[in-house]
């Protein structure tokens, strides 16, 4: 009989079509071992709302900076958060995040010579979640993330944007984590 992780011929399986995987309760005890360890866990992100809101409704967000439609890549990657924790409402939701997009700027890093120049975004933005009329809780969040100029103005202005988009998704993470903890 093979071992739980050896081919069907007894040997190491790398070239076999099939294998042989452990089954039964100590494969469960060894799986749920393995995933515990790793600091993979099976629950929302985020954790509990203040006041045990359970439904968020996150209007776009204002945008107090000259960057043009910014404000849509953060309200979407809040949206995505409330949707991975399964709060995200409509208009009649209990309660309403307010978020304003404080600062965009961008400047460029230094690098080596011979090399494209790297550039640094860097945003700013303050959320509020409300419900009838009083603050539950406030967050502000302030990051940057790095770009790759590229071989024209286009390939630059599209790494720009693919960074702006990861700055957002990141901020807007840790702005719900920050609006739940408190």
């Amino acid at each position: 009989k093979a071992g739980p992780l050896l081919g069907m011929n007894g040997t190491s399986g790398l070239t076999d079509r099939h294998w042989r995987l452990p089954h039964g309760p100590g494969a469960l005890v060894v799986l749920l071992l393995a995933c515990g360890g790793c600091g993979y866990r099976f629950t929302a992100p985020g954790g509990a709302l203040p006041e045990g809101v359970k439904a968020i409704h996150a209007p776009v967000f204002e945008n107090r900076t000259g960057e043009p439609t910014a404000e849509i890549f953060f309200t979407q990657a809040f949206r995505e958060q409330l949707s991975r924790a399964g709060t995200l409402g409509t208009q009649a939701a209990e309660a309403t995040v307010e978020g304003s997009l404080e600062s965009v700027a961008g400047a460029p890093v230094l690098t080596a010579a011979g090399k494209l120049p790297t550039y640094r975004l860097s945003a700013s933005v303050r959320l509020r979640l409300r419900r009838e009329g009083r603050t539950l809780s406030e967050a502000a969040v302030t990051g940057t993330e790095d770009y790759l100029s590229g071989a024209d103005l286009l390939l630059t202005e599209a790494n720009r944007s693919a960074a702006l988009r990861r700055l957002a998704e990141q901020l807007m993470r840790e702005g719900y984590e920050r609006l739940a903890s408190r």
